[in-house]
């Protein structure tokens, strides 16, 4: 498809990465890719499960160079959006600098990481300026956390979105206060939610309906969940593919006019893609 004509929303992947194994990856990753994921690959995904438009998430290795992805967006601006990963610090002339190319947030890949960290007043002007950029900040980190630092960067004014069904790796039980806590999260006007990768909390398919029906009384229906495929699903790659993460969220949301709510008018609002670029 040629890149400057602008499609027809038909559905929207809001979680991929792309990368190349001879990037130059920072020294405390956890994982190092052994092959390529590229954008033209990504997009041949989407062309072939009816979906017009991603959304690509600077992957941890990389750090904060977001140049590989960036070259992606100016390649098919009408196509994808972005997610970049950048330094407390970054300065505003780096933001525009992005937003210009079709980011639209930030990503904070909290494993391993401190908590602590990210309530710094440094990081804490930084998520106050997204917000009046009208950003989203997203967070990976594990249930019995997230709704501990998501509360607190919520409260800087801007959106949150939180990954990978909120990575409840035993499930969700609403006794446990920080699960509670989640649940809670969820109930907020700015508060997003991505139904993907399941597999990341050992989740199969009946579990994660099982999941659904809490997460969806928690956020008084569906209205601020969206889906992403994780592809190429890194460290899951025997297990999983683009095929069956389609079929994964087919099967979760049985009912069409729900699905195309997930899969296009929920994220064509969080990621701007009604909006030309």
């Amino acid at each position: 498809m040629n890149a400057s004509h602008r499609p027809a929303l038909t559905g929207i992947d809001t979680h991929a990465h792309i990368f190349r194994r001879d990037l130059p990856m920072v020294s405390n990753r956890r994982y190092s890719p052994e092959y390529d994921a590229l954008a033209e690959q990504y997009l041949e995904h989407l062309d072939r499960h009816g979906l017009s438009h991603g959304v690509l998430i600077q992957p941890s290795f990389l750090g904060t160079d977001n140049s590989f992805m960036l070259d992606a967006l100016q390649r098919y601006p009408q196509r994808l959006r972005a997610i970049a990963v950048v330094e407390a610090d970054t300065s505003e002339a780096q933001l525009d600098e992005l937003a210009e190319a079709g980011v639209v947030g930030i990503r904070l890949n909290l494993i391993g990481k401190s908590l602590a960290d990210y309530v710094s007043p440094a990081w804490t002007a930084l998520f106050e300026r997204l917000a009046r950029r009208g950003w989203q900040v997203e967070i990976q980190r594990g249930i019995d956390d997230v709704a501990r630092i998501g509360a607190a960067i919520l409260a800087t004014g801007v959106v949150v979105v939180i990954d990978h069904f909120g990575l409840p790796s035993a499930g969700i039980d609403p006794s446990n206060p920080s699960h509670q806590a989640f649940l809670q999260l969820l109930g907020h006007e700015r508060v997003w939610l991505k139904l993907s990768a399941a597999y990341r909390s050992h989740s199969d398919q009946q579990q994660a309906q099982q999941l659904l029906v809490q997460l969806r009384q928690a956020a008084g229906g569906i209205e601020r969940f969206v889906w992403g495929s994780d592809w190429p699903n890194t460290q899951f790659e025997d297990q999983t593919d683009y095929i069956r993460q389609f079929a994964f969220i087919q099967a979760l949301l049985p009912d069409e006019g729900e699905r195309a709510q997930v899969l296009t008018a929920n994220p064509a609002k969080l990621f701007g893609f009604d909006v030309s670029r």
